[in-house]
């Protein structure tokens, strides 16, 4: 028997992703951010959503740039930290513990610990409710050299340890269980 519940968000699980924003070391932040996804793959384009009474809501609003960084397990305490405080009660660089590392095409810093770090620029904000939409074109996309098969080259994000969040938890992601296509892949018959 299915129950109805009042409308809300049950689009889970979400990435755990925090996003450095600030282009001047005194207005540099890091927020966690679970509302956030791909818009368009051409133009490369994603989200996130942030209530404006947030820190980093003027300072992204100010510069129109920031980075998202994917989280992993390792990053777990750090991630959650810096989404139950506020960066104008703390320095969420020095107290999370996290490397900074200067970005490549923006002024905004990247995440040493993070396998995958999106540089954007903010195209559009979209007024919603609680939370504001900041559409954003992505610039550059930098990712960990660990993950890099050294064979192929292809990057195997699933090696890093991804977390997301579902309802209130934090997760690591899991078993593959399949691959875009695969159900309707055509099998290959070995001759014996």
């Amino acid at each position: 028997m299915k129950v109805s519940w009042r409308p809300g968000t049950m689009v889970y699980p979400v990435p755990a992703a925090l996003v450095s924003c600030g282009t001047t070391p005194e207005t540099r932040n890091l927020i966690t951010v679970a509302w956030t996804g791909t818009i368009c793959s051409d133009p490369a384009m994603l989200y996130i959503s942030v209530r404006p009474e947030r820190y980093s809501y003027d300072i992204i609003m100010h510069d129109r740039v920031f980075t998202l960084c994917l989280t992993t397990k390792e990053m777990a305490r750090a991630t959650d930290w810096c989404g139950v405080r506020s960066g104008r009660d703390y320095d969420k660089w020095k107290e999370s513990g996290l490397t900074p590392v200067p970005g490549q095409k923006i002024d905004c810093l990247m995440i040493e610990e993070s396998p995958i770090c999106i540089e954007c620029r903010v195209k559009e904000v979209m007024h919603l409710g609680s939370h504001d939409m900041f559409i954003s074109d992505v610039l550059n996309v930098v990712a960990d050299d660990r993950f890099l098969d050294p064979e192929t080259g292809r990057f195997d994000l699933a090696r890093s340890g991804l977390m997301a969040y579902s309802h209130g938890f934090y997760y690591e992601l899991g078993q593959m269980i399949g691959k875009f296509g695969w159900s309707v892949e055509k099998k290959k018959f070995i001759n014996t």
